[in-house]
């Protein structure tokens, strides 16, 4: 089927409308006419080709809502009217290890990534959420509680796992001392998924003009690095880190900010390799992990999370006519905290 969509031609190339072709409903799929789409800095990231894996033409969008409009006669999960997201993933194998433990994002075949990717196949190009309607197998087709502004939940799908998916690992609760490094798309939402489950969270940031919005969010700390003090202050005091930075900074001054055993979680994702000492690990028994996406499972347990706890994005909402201007606001931070596409203007 034709559906309209906007898309990158090529990486020095604006995002311009152009029609794709979306596969036919086959029995265990679901079809969505898309309602919101949230752009993620790995949008702007694939669309100029800065990870050397781009394929164009390329339609981003993985924070994706709408309502589904045809269900295959298979499906049982979901049925037309329901509203439904589809996050970062589409398909995976389904067969191996990690796939069977609900870890699809680390599918040993390699997971068919919701855009700039293929099918399973590894012939049929993936297109994203920027466009009006998608074709997605109901496996990896979210139910979204009734109590989320769908175009506010929509980044939830991307940012909200992405931050969620840390915090759970290494089990944050009430009255651990949380650090979120970077006030952003990703880090507004670390705060206050990680104020929910009670931590006691300090927002680090440059910009002393976000320590009112950090105190709105659920931060109980705020903390300006670039006072040289700040590090030396709350030196050994913090039980996990998330952050969320994507301009190169020095891992071991925020690995010296946690107590023994404590965890500094990366999400997010510098242009360059940062240089990590020894002994910023080995003093303390410090643990530097990454963390990425959840899978299917933990991403539906994170929507529920979020509707009892009233937790959203901060969006800015726009028409896809200004999806061009948002690639070049987002590098400058100029957004509070996520861009997120109307798709009622992606059907004119």
């Amino acid at each position: 089927m034709k559906t309209r969509a906007y898309a990158a031609a090529a990486a020095d190339q604006p995002l311009a409308p152009m029609w794709i072709e979306r596969r036919e409903v086959g029995p265990k799929d679901v079809l969505i006419d898309i309602l919101f789409a949230g752009i993620c800095h790995s949008d702007l990231h694939q669309a100029r080709g800065e990870w050397n894996n781009s394929s164009f033409p390329m339609v981003p969008g993985h924070e994706i809502i709408g309502r589904v409009t045809r269900v295959g006669e298979s499906v049982t999960r979901l049925a037309v009217g329901d509203i439904a997201g589809v996050g970062c993933m589409v398909d995976s194998c389904r067969e191996c290890a990690p796939c069977k433990e609900g870890h699809e994002q680390f599918c040993l075949k390699g997971p068919a990534f919701t855009y700039n990717s293929t099918e399973m196949d590894r012939k049929t190009p993936t297109y994203g959420g920027y466009s009006s309607q998608v074709v997605v197998s109901e496996h990896f087709v979210l139910k979204v509680p009734a109590k989320l502004d769908p175009a506010a939940a929509a980044p939830l799908l991307c940012a909200g796992i992405t931050t969620y998916s840390p915090l759970r690992r290494f089990n944050c609760k009430k009255g651990d001392r949380v650090g979120v490094v970077g006030l952003g798309g990703l880090g507004h939402m670390a705060v206050k998924l990680a104020a929910a489950m009670g931590g006691d969270v300090t927002m680090f940031s440059t910009s002393r003009d976000k320590e009112v919005d950090a105190a709105r969010l659920g931060a109980k700390h705020f903390a300006y690095t670039k006072d040289e003090t700040t590090f030396k202050k709350l030196a050994g005091s913090l039980d996990l880190i998330v952050d969320t930075i994507s301009a190169p900074h020095d891992y071991n001054a925020y690995l010296g900010l946690l107590r023994a055993r404590g965890v500094m979680a990366i999400v997010g994702v510098p242009p360059k390799p940062a240089e990590v000492a020894a002994f910023s690990l080995i003093a303390g028994n410090k643990s530097l992990v990454g963390s990425s996406i959840g899978g299917i499972r933990e991403t539906q347990e994170m929507l529920e999370f979020c509707a009892a706890h009233d937790i959203v994005s901060d969006i800015e909402l726009i028409g896809a006519a200004k999806i061009n201007e948002a690639y070049e606001r987002l590098p400058r931070g100029d957004v509070r905290y996520r861009f997120v596409i109307d798709g009622a203007t992606l059907h004119v």
